[in-house]
């Protein structure tokens, strides 16, 4: 039973990491939302298991239980709620810059290497 804990608590601090990692990274708040909303939701719901599986049959684990239960039907839906709030004030998503803008960034650039 503890090793099974263990494995599953490890579990969730990798996917909570990587989720601190998304939001860290990622290049605007849609994605950054989409990172956080998946990976904690898992890395939550891994590490309470893990401590139900590690407290045993006891009152505590059914109430952990519980919370696991609230965790997988609230994340989601609040992660859905903010993200649509987002896009409703208007907050667009973010686009790479077109080959072609690209390309005239370059070429000013080498105009401007040679003036001092």
């Amino acid at each position: 039973m503890l090793v099974v804990a263990i494995g599953l608590m490890l579990g969730g601090v990798f996917f909570l990491t990587v989720s601190s990692l998304g939001l860290l990274r990622l290049p605007d708040f849609y994605s950054r939302t989409h990172a956080v909303g998946k990976s904690e939701t898992l890395g939550s719901i891994l590490m309470l298991s893990g401590l139900a599986v590690y407290n045993g049959w006891e009152l505590s684990t059914f109430k952990i239980l519980f919370i696991v239960v609230f965790v997988l039907i609230a994340n989601p839906t609040a992660t859905h709620a903010i993200c649509r709030a987002a896009y409703r004030s208007g907050l667009s998503p973010w686009t790479q810059k077109k080959k072609q803008d690209a390309k005239d960034n370059k070429s000013d650039n080498k105009f401007m290497s040679g003036v001092k």
